[in-house]
């Protein structure tokens, strides 16, 4: 899958999980369940687990899905109820996203007082991002394209009519080369309008829309309810 995001796909006791072992440690910054925050990081795995699933054990279920893999080593876990097999990939020059989309309960991030602490309804799914940059960002500029992604996945949602800025589960994980000797000096600036905070907009946009239109039609063909029509 692309140049550098090349995931592999595993199983783990009948649910599968995408597993990305870059060819050297990666900077990174993460939302992720485990691992997340700003580091040096060997793997990425997106479980996917029911979606009636409890939510304990975060930490247990990426273990197991690392077992024989690379485990012994910092990564980052995302899980979704959505199944990470129809994962969507898009590159913009160099910038890559590969993105796990599931749109069973859309929400806004800002509701009414009372309305944020309602439980969400069975096939929450989630919206999983794990994205590529090709050259080194500063920690500023990492957390700028973090917010770039964001900005971007929700345009695409907007876009397509869905009624939310994305699901109460979303993650995120944005990746770089760490910084080092040989390598040009960190970008300072990860936001819309800068040369890679651009390019990666267009693909996270691109893969979320490619995504999200993947969702709705395999939610249609299985009977699930989508509150939104492309």
């Amino acid at each position: 899958m692309g140049a550098t995001l090349r995931a592999e796909l595993h199983d783990r006791d009948g649910w599968p999980v995408l597993w990305w072992a870059p060819t050297a440690p990666v900077l990174a910054v993460s939302s992720s369940i485990v691992g997340g925050g700003l580091g040096v990081r060997h793997w990425v795995c997106n479980a996917s687990v029911a979606d009636d699933w409890d939510g304990v054990d975060e930490l247990g279920v990426v273990t197991a899905s690392a077992t024989g893999r690379d485990a012994g080593r910092d990564g980052c876990g995302l899980l979704t109820a959505a199944d990470v097999r129809h994962a969507a990939w898009a590159e913009a020059d160099g910038a890559e996203c590969l993105g796990t989309v599931g749109l069973g309960w859309p929400t806004w991030a800002a509701v009414p007082h009372g309305h944020d602490d309602a439980p969400p309804p069975r096939r929450a799914d989630t919206v999983n991002l794990l994205v590529w940059v090709p050259v080194p960002l500063s920690h500023a500029a990492l957390v700028n394209a973090a917010c770039t992604v964001t900005e971007a996945k929700t345009q695409a949602l907007v876009e397509l009519g869905v009624p939310g800025t994305g699901t109460a589960t979303d993650a995120v994980v944005v990746c770089c080369p760490v910084p080092g000797a040989g390598r040009p000096d960190p970008e300072p600036y990860g936001g819309p309008r800068s040369r890679w905070g651009a390019r990666l907009a267009r693909a996270v946009h691109a893969a979320v829309r490619e995504g999200a239109l993947d969702d709705h039609r395999r939610a249609t063909a299985a009977g699930y309810h989508r509150a939104w029509t492309p």
